[in-house]
C-alpha cells in the first residue's frame, strides 16, 4: 500500500530571509514533509537554490524532517551525490530531462545506500547518508503511459498540476485522470500532485489518488497554517478510506 496520507508545504512559498526558522514553523503546525523546489533557470526558467542550502537546513533542523527534493533541472544526473550528501531524503527528478531515466533510477539508489557513520565525511555535522528514494515527476504534457515502465523501480511519481518554475498558477483539473489511472495501475505505489492545490482543490486530487499533497502558499500564507494542514490531511485520508471500503 502507498504510504499514507502526507501533506508536504513548498518552502519556496515562505520568507526565503528566514528559511530555516519557516521549515520548523511548518514542521510544528503538523506538516509531514519539506517539499524543497530546485530550478536551475535551464529546464525551467528560474533559479532556486542548490546542495548548500540543502546541508544547511539539515544541520539546522536535525535528521527528522523528510527532505522531498523536486529536481527541476536540466541535467538531474549532475546533483544525485551532492543532495544524498547534502542530506535529501527523496530526489525526484523529471522524466523529460534525462535519456536514460533507469541509469539514473539506479544511480539515486546507489548513492542514497547509508554509509558508515565512523567514516561518513558529514559525521561532524551530526548526520549521515539517509536512504535515498526515488520520485519521478512528469510534466502536464507529458502521457502518463510515459511513465508507467517506471512505475515499479520508483518510490513516488509527481504529476504535476502546473507547468513547473513558477509559482501562483492555476490548478489543471484535466491531469486528474493521470493520477486516478496511476492508483489503478500501481495502487501501492506514493503519488504526488504539486501546483495549484489548497482546500479548494484537494477534493479533486484526493478523490482522484493521490496520497502526498505539495501545497504552497495555501499553506505559507495562511494566518493558521495548522488548520490548512489539517484540512488538507483529512480530505485525503477520507478519500482514501473510501477507495478502501469500495473495493
Amino acid at each position: 500500500m502507498a504510504s499514507g496520507c502526507r501533506i508536504g508545504p513548498s518552502i519556496l512559498n515562505s520568507d526565503l530571509a528566514a528559511l530555516g526558522a519557516e521549515c520548523s514553523r511548518m514542521l510544528d503546525c503538523g506538516a509531514d514533509y519539506l517539499h524543497l523546489d530546485v530550478m536551475d533557470g535551464h529546464f525551467v526558467p528560474n533559479i532556486t537554490f542548490g546542495h548548500p542550502v540543502v546541508e544547511s537546513l539539515r544541520k539546522q533542523l536535525g535528521q527528522e524532517p523528510f527532505f522531498d527534493m523536486h529536481m527541476m533541472v536540466a541535467r538531474p544526473e549532475q546533483w544525485v551525490k551532492p543532495m544524498a550528501v547534502a542530506g535529501a531524503n527523496q530526489y525526484t527528478f523529471h522524466l523529460e530531462a534525462t535519456d536514460n531515466p533507469g541509469a539514473l533510477i539506479k544511480d539515486i539508489r546507489e548513492n542514497g545506500m547509508k554509509s558508515c557513520p565512523c567514516c561518513h565525511p558529514k559525521v561532524q555535522l551530526g548526520f549521515v547518508l539517509p536512504l535515498l528514494q526515488v520520485g519521478l515527476a512528469i510534466k502536464p504534457a507529458t502521457t502518463v503511459d510515459q511513465l508507467a515502465p517506471w512505475a515499479n523501480q520508483i518510490d513516488m511519481a509527481l504529476v504535476m498540476t502546473v507547468e513547473p518554475g513558477f509559482g501562483g498558477q492555476k490548478f489543471m483539473e484535466d491531469m486528474m485522470p493521470k493520477v486516478q489511472w496511476l492508483r489503478t495501475q500501481f495502487p501501492s505505489l506514493d503519488i504526488e500532485v504539486d501546483g495549484g492545490v489548497g482546500p479548494d482543490t484537494i477534493h479533486k486530487c484526493a478523490e482522484a489518488g493521490a496520497n502526498m499533497i505539495v501545497s504552497g502558499s495555501a499553506i505559507m500564507k495562511s494566518a493558521d497554517p495548522r488548520s490548512v494542514i489539517n484540512l488538507l490531511r483529512n480530505v485525503c485520508s477520507e478519500a482514501a478510506q473510501k477507495r478502501c471500503l469500495d473495493r
